[in-house]
C-alpha cells in the first residue's frame, strides 16, 4: 500500500491533460526532456523550443533538429510506455505523473516513474511489472485517466 502521503501528493500533481492518453505538464510531454535522447545519448537531455512537435496532444520538445527528425521518422518507437506515465503506478492499476530523471529502457522500451525510490520499487521485478503495466494500459488509456491512485501495491 502506498503511504497516504504519496497519495495526497499525486493526486494534486496531476497533469494538465488528465484525460489524454500522454503525460503532460503545461502541455508539454516528459515535462520538456528529448524523448530521443534517452535512446541515442543514454541519458536525460532537455529539450529546445525551436526543435518542438506536436503529437498525440502534446507538445514534444528536441535537443536537435535530428532528433526531431527521428522522432517524426517514427513516433511511436520513441514515444515512452504508458503515455509517459509511472511504469509502477500503472502495473498498480492507476496512472500517476513521472520525473523525467526516473527512466530506465528496457528491450527497446522506454519506462518513466513518479520518483527514483518509486524507480527502485518498480526494478525489483521488472518482468511482472511490465506485463502487469502492458496488462492495465489499454483499461487505463480507454476510461480516462486518473492521477489519484487505488491505494493498493
Amino acid at each position: 500500500m502506498l503511504p497516504r502521503r504519496l497519495l495526497f501528493t499525486l493526486a494534486f500533481l496531476a497533469p494538465s491533460a488528465a484525460s489524454a492518453r500522454i503525460f503532460t505538464e503545461r502541455g508539454l510531454a516528459l515535462r520538456g526532456t528529448d524523448v530521443v535522447a534517452y535512446f541515442t545519448e543514454g541519458r536525460l537531455q532537455r529539450g529546445r523550443p525551436e526543435h518542438a512537435v506536436e503529437w498525440e496532444g502534446a507538445r514534444w520538445l528536441f535537443a536537435s533538429a535530428a532528433n526531431r527528425a527521428r522522432f517524426l521518422a517514427d513516433p511511436a518507437a520513441h514515444a515512452p510506455a504508458y503515455g509517459g506515465f509511472c511504469a509502477w503506478a500503472v502495473a498498480q492499476g492507476y496512472t500517476a505523473p513521472t520525473d523525467p530523471a526516473a527512466w530506465r529502457v528496457v528491450e527497446g522500451r522506454l519506462f518513466l516513474n513518479y520518483s527514483q525510490a518509486i524507480k527502485r520499487r518498480w526494478e525489483r521485478d521488472i518482468p511482472g511489472l511490465i506485463v502487469a503495466g502492458d496488462a492495465n494500459w489499454p483499461r487505463l488509456s480507454q476510461n480516462g485517466l486518473s492521477q489519484s491512485g487505488s491505494g493498493q501495491s
